[in-house]
């Protein structure tokens, strides 16, 4: 089942214009809160409407506003995880469940009792959505939106609600149902270790614009641009251009480095993640001598943060596990920068 969206519409602050499609896989919109990724969401599943363009899933035309189509949400065939839920508050979990399930009256029991075991439901059947608890009424949204046997799952924001332990549970549920699952599935989330984890293609999206559609690891090794690199959660970030030779000053940190690929023309910007650096016993390529700004603990590791040696330049942000930092037990040493590690971007 493909899903394809070509939709503009003007929100408050910005235009929401966006384009991409997706078949039988898990695609991500990855981006900061009030970017658009939920209102995307919305306008496909025909709780608000584009100003202009097409939705089509499949063979189906949910929206175009040239040939004045506009399914109404129920005709959809689209299963909506929202970040509130959405349960009626006048059903039982029970009841929630079987509204939407087809079939018969048995085949529809033997769903919801499937869902109700899958989501670890039991003995909260006959109980309303306001006696449950966020995580609950979550896992009571997940069963229905699964066993209505949509043609498009939707999941905005799936585990905002959870803590750590109960998120990783139903994360390892969704990935089977999803591997088991033969449409199109759309993540909404600014989590980069969950959308890493449970998609397979993702797009960056930035104040209504899909910047970038990349498979999981190609976005991660060169997110290519600023949103994407902070998105996927680089947390050393300069402005930078290029010199010649392929060397290019990281004009922030006050360092100049050598870059062994193809500098962007159009250079702006240069990044490393905090675990990619390198301890050294002396001076080299793309290696300084750094001193000590501030030592952070934290849960399984040190964070480090450091700059070039005599200067007031901006702090680097090193991660480093607590024994090789322990061990190291001084306040100057060098850092290197390996090139092929270096994240560049144009803009």
């Amino acid at each position: 089942m493909e899903l394809m969206v070509s939709i503009c519409k003007k929100l408050r602050n910005f235009e929401l214009r966006t384009e991409f499609a997706v078949k039988d896989e898990v695609f991500a919109l990855l981006g900061a809160s009030g970017c658009g990724k939920s209102m995307t969401l919305k306008c496909i599943a025909g709780i608000e409407t584009p100003d202009s363009g097409v939705i089509r899933l499949g063979n189906h035309v949910l929206f175009d506003s040239a040939r004045r189509i506009n399914l109404p949400p129920q005709q959809r065939h689209v299963g909506y995880l929202f970040q509130n839920y959405a349960l009626f508050p006048n059903m039982t979990i029970a009841q929630n469940i079987a509204f939407v399930a087809g079939g018969t009256e048995e085949e529809k029991q033997c769903k919801v009792r499937e869902n109700i075991r899958r989501f670890s439901l039991e003995g909260l059947e006959h109980a309303y959505p306001a006696a449950l608890s966020g995580g609950q009424q979550q896992r009571a949204a997940f069963a229905r939106i699964l066993a209505s046997e949509a043609e498009l799952l939707m999941l905005d924001e799936p585990f905002s609600a959870l803590d750590s332990y109960l998120k990783w549970k139903l994360e390892r549920e969704l990935m089977h149902v999803l591997e088991q699952y033969d449409g199109a599935a759309l993540l909404v989330s600014h989590d980069r270790g969950e959308v890493y984890r449970l998609s397979d293609r993702i797009a960056v999206m930035e104040h209504g614009h899909i910047e970038a559609v990349n498979t999981k690891h190609e976005l991660f090794d060169n997110p290519q641009t600023l949103a994407g690199t902070l998105l996927t959660g680089c947390k050393n970030v300069s402005r930078a251009h290029y010199l010649e030779d392929g060397r290019l000053l990281a004009e922030e940190w006050g360092m100049e480095l050598c870059f062994h690929g193809a500098v962007p023309g159009k250079l702006q910007y240069a990044g490393i993640r905090a675990h990619f650096f390198e301890l050294m016993s002396g001076p080299g390529e793309n290696t300084f001598e750094v001193e000590v700004d501030q030592v952070i603990e934290d849960t399984f590791s040190y964070l480090i943060m450091v700059r070039l040696r005599g200067t007031q330049c901006q702090t680097l942000r090193w991660e480093v596990d607590k024994e090789e930092w322990q061990a190291l037990d001084c306040t100057f040493f060098y850092l290197r920068l390996p090139p092929e590690k270096l994240i560049l971007m144009e803009s």
